[in-house]
């Protein structure tokens, strides 16, 4: 529960012939009591308008608790001299809340509710890309070097693994065919493997260095983008023969598909968004992005048509899928590489390597709200949304500095994990 509803349930929840006096109360002890104005409206009121210019500002959490106990305490005090339902009501809430607090590691959640839950211990060596949930089958797949991780979506536990897939990018799966698919960057192929038993199915040729990886439901196709190359390969989900390769240009990232036959993706060189038919196999419109730059994450919401782009210069562009204009941008963290959509919730993610997760909430389909960037851990750049339980996977590691006539930081030795965010 928010602190603002938390300090109005306070007086609302109370029928009293003296309902006047209480308000008078409660307004003088606003007034008497250091902080509880804050607690009313929440963090937001300690920081410079969040919302405005560069990016959002944070405060100090673990003093926001404090603030938060020291404010319910203080209020009960002045609630049991006025009614003694008015005192049950604030201990009850002021035990909620310290039982909140601590179920999330000693720091309250903020405006969006999500916090970091869980440190989910992986382990082992090699790099990491992108993450993907298969919500329906509750499984997480973790791309890891050289072959995928399988995590049980509910219990976290490790449950299977999916082995030679060199330099692994990105999992797609495909339900109804039973099947699912891994970019094998450095290897120049995507694995086929079957959904239930995990066994590798086959290998299938794609482009130089298939990245980002994708399922489209209207065609039952599975899109590899090719990075070095600069093309797309479709495969045919049920039989794992290639469809064709549609030639695009540039370094492809991340796509999406509409759920009506086209599929988006983002040339990061480029600054630009392609549309593809997906069944054609050709291009159909090219759009720049500006003033985005070198976009990589990307997410839709296929009910009003927008699509959120992960850009390198600290914003999330959302674009018109009809038309490929620009409706706004919203400020984000830095290093972001991968978004997300949550339909049911109206939240649009974007997960940066700052270590921050930015949460913007549609309110509408020309108007967007940044919510608050959640604290994650850094290099915690991609991620993946379990559309059952709207909880949030990031991977992340721990890193020492580059070698000596290195650019690339070393990983720390089994320092690889999967942070969960719940709400």
């Amino acid at each position: 529960m928010r602190p603002d509803a938390l300090q109005a349930g306070l007086v609302r929840k109370v029928s009293s012939p003296r309902g006047c006096v209480l308000e008078t109360v409660r307004l003088k002890a606003a007034e008497l009591i250091p902080g509880l104005s804050v607690l009313r409206y929440g963090p937001t009121s300690l920081a410079a308008n969040q919302r405005q210019g560069g990016g959002f500002v944070m405060i100090n959490r673990r003093k926001w608790a404090v603030l938060v106990a020291t404010a319910i305490s203080t209020t009960a005090i002045f609630s049991i001299a006025t009614h003694p339902t008015l005192y049950a009501t604030a201990l009850a809430a002021s035990h909620a809340t310290s039982h909140a607090i601590a179920s999330s590691g000693g720091r309250a959640a903020g405006a969006s509710g999500y916090h970091v839950s869980k440190t989910i211990p992986v382990g082992g060596e090699g790099f990491w890309d992108y993450i993907t949930v298969d919500a329906d089958a509750r499984r997480v797949y973790v791309s890891h070097g050289t072959h995928v991780v399988v995590l049980d979506a509910d219990t976290q536990a490790v449950v299977g693994d999916i082995p030679d897939t060199q330099g692994v990018h990105g999992i797609a799966i495909a339900s109804d065919a039973g099947r699912g698919f891994v970019s094998n960057g450095r290897a120049n192929n995507v694995t086929m493997f079957d959904l239930k038993t995990l066994k590798t199915l086959g290998t299938i040729p794609a482009g130089t260095n298939p990245d980002a990886i994708i399922f489209d439901a209207a065609t039952k196709r599975v899109f590899a983008m090719n990075g070095r190359s600069g093309d797309i390969t479709a495969i045919n989900a049920a039989d794992g023969k290639v469809a064709g390769t549609i030639p695009v240009g540039g370094k492809l990232e991340f796509a999406a598909a509409d759920g009506k036959g086209t599929v988006y993706v983002n040339v990061e060189d480029k600054s630009e968004l392609v549309h593809i038919d997906a069944a054609k196999l050709t291009v159909l419109h090219r759009w720049p992005l500006a003033p985005c730059t070198e976009p990589s994450g990307l997410a839709m919401d296929t009910k009003t048509r927008r699509l959120f782009v992960g850009c390198d210069n600290k914003m999330m562009a959302i674009v018109n899928a009809d038309t490929g204009k620009i409706v706004t941008t919203v400020p984000t963290g830095e290093g972001t590489d991968a978004n997300g959509f949550d339909p049911a919730t109206s939240f649009a993610f974007s997960s940066n390597g700052e270590g921050t997760l930015t949460v913007v909430h549609e309110d509408s389909a020309d108007k967007f709200t940044v919510v608050e960037n959640v604290p994650t851990k850094k290099s915690a750049r991609t991620m993946a949304l379990d559309l059952k339980t709207h909880n949030i996977f990031l991977p992340a590691a721990d890193f020492d500095p580059p070698p000596a006539g290195e650019k690339r930081p070393k990983m720390k030795a089994d320092s690889f994990v999967v942070l969960m965010l719940t709400r």
